[in-house]
C-alpha cells in the first residue's frame, strides 16, 4: 500500500512539475504576437521576382495591391530582340490575415530566352508600376549565387544593406536564396521589412526561400497562412498536397526545395517526392536546401526525425550540397571527406549558443554570415563570408572526377572567430561561455 500511495505521489510530482514547464513555455511554443490592423497600397507594391517551374527558363513575378482583385497584367519587353511589349495576364486573390486583407497577383513567364534582358512592369487596374530590369543567363555559363540563412531582421534594420554590399562584392551573382525565416513573424509589417530587405535585389534577380518556422503560426499544428505560397508564387503549382516543395534547373544545378518545419506525415510525403526527384535528376550538381539542419549544432538530439527522414536520400542519391538554417550560427560538416557537404548559417540580428560536437569541421559565431557558391566546369565552390565587413570566413571545394567527388578545404587556416556576450545573471550563457573557453583550448589551431 505505501509503495503505491509513493509511486502516486511521484506520479502527481512529474504532472505538476510538466505542467509548471509547459506553463512557463506556453508563449514560446503556441503564442503568436497581434497583428496590426494594415491597409494595403492602391498603387503596386511588393513586387518579387521568382523563378516558375522547373525549367531554367521560367520566371514568376508578384505583387500586392489593393483589397480586391482587379484585371492586372505584366508588361514585358525584350530589350535584346527590340521586340515589342507583350502583355501577360496575371492570377488575382484576395487574402485576408488576421487584421487586413490585400490582393495578390503573380504572372508568370516561360520560354525566356537565354542571354536576353528583359524590361517589365506590373500593373493592377488603372495603376502601373516602374519599370524593373532582369537579365536572364547565358545558356552554359556557370552559375553563382548568394545563398542566407535566417534572416528575421528587426523593424529598419540593416539586412538589406549587408545583401547589397553581397552583391557589389560578387558581382557574378545571379540569384538569391534564403534558408527559410526571411520574415520574423507572419505579420504585415515584417512582410513590410522584408521587401525593405530586398529592395532592388528583388525586382532584378530572382529570389528562391524556404519556408522556416517563424513563417508559420504557432499552434498546436503550425498554419502556414496562404500569403506565404501568394508572395512566393512558384509554390502555388508545385506544392504536394499542403508541402511547400520545389525543385527547378539553373545551369549546371538542380534545387530541391523542403519545408522541414512539417510534422511527420508531411515529412513521409516530402521523403517520397525528394527520392522520386533525385531518382530523375540528371543535373551535375544536386544542393537540398531545408531550414532545419539534419545535423544540429545545438544538441545531437535535435532535428532527429528530419535526419531520419532525409538523411539516407542525400547520400544515397549524390547531392553534393545542403543549404540549413534555423540555428543562428555558421557550421560545416565534410562527412569525412566525402558528398554531401553540410552547412548552416544565418544572417540574422540574433545568434544562438551552440554545441561544438566534433563531426562539424568548423564553426563561426558572434556575427551574420552569407554563402557565395559557384558552379563552373567539374567544381563547386563553397565560400562564406562574415556578412557585417565581408571578410573572407570560409572556403572549399568539390570536385567532380567522374565517378566520385572529392573535397578540398581551402578554409581550414583562416581563423575561427567565435564570439559571445553573455547576458548578466544568465545561468545558461554563463554555461555557453565556459563551453567556448573548453573549445577554444581544444582547438588552438583554429584560432
Amino acid at each position: 500500500m505505501r509503495r503505491k500511495a509513493i509511486s502516486l505521489i511521484a506520479i502527481i510530482a512529474v504532472l505538476v512539475a510538466l505542467g509548471f514547464w509547459t506553463s512557463s513555455r506556453w508563449d514560446v511554443w503556441f503564442s503568436n504576437p497581434e497583428e496590426p490592423a494594415y491597409v494595403a497600397s492602391n498603387e503596386p507594391s511588393r513586387i518579387l521576382l521568382t523563378f516558375g517551374d522547373s525549367t531554367a527558363t521560367s520566371r514568376n513575378i508578384s505583387w500586392m495591391c489593393d483589397s480586391v482583385v482587379m484585371p492586372s497584367y505584366i508588361e514585358l519587353y525584350d530589350t535584346t530582340a527590340h521586340k515589342l511589349a507583350q502583355s501577360i495576364p496575371a492570377i488575382g486573390e484576395v487574402y485576408e490575415s488576421r487584421s487586413g486583407k490585400a490582393a495578390y497577383y503573380h504572372g508568370k513567364l516561360r520560354d525566356l530566352l537565354y542571354g536576353h534582358t528583359y524590361k517589365y512592369r506590373v500593373a493592377t487596374g488603372e495603376a502601373v508600376s516602374e519599370w524593373h530590369t532582369f537579365t536572364m543567363q547565358q545558356e552554359g555559363a556557370p552559375a553563382s549565387f548568394i545563398y542566407v540563412g535566417d534572416v528575421q531582421d528587426s523593424i529598419d534594420g540593416v539586412a538589406n544593406s549587408l545583401l547589397k554590399n553581397a552583391f557589389k562584392n560578387n558581382p557574378d551573382a545571379e540569384f538569391l536564396i534564403c534558408g527559410g525565416d526571411l520574415t520574423e513573424r507572419p505579420i504585415d509589417e515584417y512582410w513590410a521589412e522584408s521587401f525593405r530587405t530586398l529592395d532592388s535585389i528583388g525586382q532584378s534577380m530572382p529570389v528562391l526561400t524556404i519556408t522556416g518556422n517563424h513563417d508559420y503560426l504557432k499552434g498546436i499544428i503550425g498554419n502556414l497562412e496562404r500569403r506565404f505560397s501568394l508572395i512566393h508564387s512558384y509554390f502555388l503549382d508545385s506544392m504536394i498536397g499542403e508541402n511547400q516543395v520545389f525543385t527547378t534547373h539553373y545551369g549546371d544545378i538542380q534545387f530541391f526545395l523542403l519545408d522541414s518545419n512539417r510534422e511527420f506525415p508531411y515529412l513521409f510525403t516530402q521523403r517520397e517526392w525528394l527520392e522520386k526527384e533525385l531518382i530523375a535528376s540528371k543535373a551535375k550538381w544536386k544542393i537540398v536546401i531545408a531550414h532545419h539542419p539534419l545535423y544540429s549544432i545545438r544538441g545531437s538530439m535535435n532535428n532527429l526525425v528530419q535526419r531520419w527522414m532525409f538523411d539516407d536520400l542525400v547520400r544515397k542519391y549524390g547531392v553534393d550540397l545542403i543549404l540549413q538554417g534555423h540555428e543562428h550560427a555558421y557550421a560545416r560538416m565534410t562527412n569525412e571527406g566525402s558528398t554531401p557537404v553540410y552547412t548552416v548559417s544565418h544572417c540574422s540580428p540574433k545568434s544562438y549558443r551552440i554545441e561544438f560536437d566534433d563531426i562539424f569541421d568548423k564553426f563561426g559565431s558572434g556575427t551574420r554570415y552569407y554563402q557565395k557558391i559557384h558552379a563552373s566546369n567539374d567544381t563547386l565552390y563553397i565560400t562564406a563570408y562574415d556578412a557585417n565587413n565581408g571578410t573572407h570566413y570560409d572556403s572549399l571545394l568539390i570536385v567532380n572526377n567522374g565517378n566520385m567527388k572529392n573535397i578540398i578545404d581551402c578554409g581550414k587556416n583562416i581563423r575561427e572567430v567565435v564570439e559571445f556576450e553573455p547576458a548578466p545573471g544568465s545561468k545558461k550563457d554563463a554555461e555557453f561561455a565556459e563551453r567556448i573557453k573548453e573549445y577554444k583550448e581544444k582547438h588552438k589551431d583554429r584560432f
